[in-house]
This record gives structure tokens, C-alpha cells and sequence, in this order.
């Protein structure tokens, strides 16, 4: 299944690299670009893409198209991919919507490889900025309990292992010998133990705690 997506940047010879390595392989369709958060959401209305992919620094604001793309539903998931590693505009994307957040050094492969994960649901966070933007998590929410993972059973503890370092759903499931289904439901009884507000702030507090341990 080939998967629809727009591509919002204000550096059009950018943005034209990034349609041109997405649509290069077959597996992606480009349905229409933006350079502006105002076009990106106007954009994702007509089209109803499975993925936004979006600058953070573009006019208007990268944050502003995630909140409004993510309020109105007019796209199936929002992606982010920008330069910037600061903590707290990857704890406002997520929190406003995001599910994934890409830099841009990445090579075309991974950034392909990295949405077909995110057409399927899986939240992604650049590996480099995993630790710190949980320190920022924590740092903005006290409550936040000293040791979160202590509830989990044997099982929810496998899966958050494999999913803190990246796997799919789908791989876990094959890792484990589980139903897919099975693994999201597992997911989901795991963010609600963690009070996870999403698949990405999961694996970030595993990726922490568990880190620090080893």
C-alpha cells in the first residue's frame, strides 16, 4: 500500500530533496507540499494524508500546524523534521500531537524506514535526544513517580524492553510469539501504568530508567 503524505518546509530546494527521496522508492506518495503552517493545515484538510511531515521553524510554526492538523484530524499521523534538538520543542510536539520527531541529518532510507514504522502508529524520537527530552518531561511534571516502571508485570516489562529500543509492533509480536493486536494492547495498559501520554514518552522513560541501571 502505497502511503500519502505532504511535506511542509519553507526551503524549497529542501523540500524538493525530501519528496524526491520519499516517492523515489514507490513506497510513498507525495500528495502536496506547504511552506507555511497555515498551508500545511489548510493542505492536510483537502488531502487527508496518512502523514503530515512537517519543518518546526517554517512561517507560522511548525507547533502551530501540529496542534491544528492534530485538533481538526486531517491527517492520519503528524511527523516532525527539523534541525532543532531543543527539549522543549520535542516535548511540545509530542504533547500537541506529534508522534514522531526526525532531525534532519538523516539519511533518505531511514527517514523512509522511520515513517513506514509511523503509517503503522509507531512513535519515533530521534535515539540522541531520547534521554534529555525525558529529564525535560520530568522536569516540567514533578508527579512524575521516582520509579514508574515498578507496576509492570514480566510481560508489559519484555515488551516496553523491545519497544524502548525501537522495535515495531509487529516486531515485538515476532520477537515475543504474540499477536499484534496482542503487543498494542499490551502498549496500551503500559502508558496508562506509566501515565505515558503517548507510545514516545514510554520508551523514554524506560529508555531512562533502565538506561541508568545497566
Amino acid at each position: 500500500m502505497t502511503i500519502r503524505i505532504i511535506v511542509a518546509d519553507d526551503h524549497p530546494i529542501y523540500r524538493d530533496g525530501v519528496v524526491k527521496s520519499l516517492e523515489e522508492t514507490g513506497e510513498f506518495r507525495v500528495v502536496g507540499t506547504a511552506s507555511s503552517a497555515q498551508e500545511a493545515a489548510r493542505l492536510a484538510e483537502v488531502k487527508h494524508p496518512d502523514i503530515a511531515l512537517l519543518d518546526l521553524s517554517m512561517p507560522g510554526g511548525g507547533l502551530t500546524a501540529v496542534k491544528a492538523i492534530s485538533a481538526a484530524g486531517s491527517a492520519k499521523y503528524v511527523a516532525m523534521l527539523t534541525v532543532s534538538e531543543e527539549d522543549g520543542h520535542v516535548s511540545d510536539a509530542l504533547k500537541f500531537g506529534a508522534i514522531a520527531y526526525i532531525l534532519k541529518g538523516v539519511s533518505a532510507s531511514e527517514l523512509r524506514k522511520v515513517l513506514k514504522g509511523v503509517a503503522e502508529g509507531e512513535a519515533h524520537v530521534s535515539p540522541n535526544l531520547a534521554a534529555k527530552v525525558l529529564t525535560y518531561m520530568s522536569r516540567e511534571d514533578p508527579s512524575t513517580p521516582a520509579s514508574p516502571l515498578e507496576d509492570l508485570t514480566k510481560r508489559e516489562e519484555d515488551i516496553l524492553r523491545l519497544v524502548s529500543k525501537g522495535q515495531s509492533n509487529k516486531e515485538v509480536a515476532i520477537a515475543l510469539d504474540l499477536q499484534e493486536k496482542t503487543v498494542k494492547h499490551y502498549m496500551t495498559v503500559i502508558m496508562g501504568k506509566l501515565h505515558a501520554r503517548n507510545r514516545v514518552e514510554a520508551a523514554l522513560i524506560a529508555h531512562e530508567v533502565w538506561g541508568r541501571a545497566e
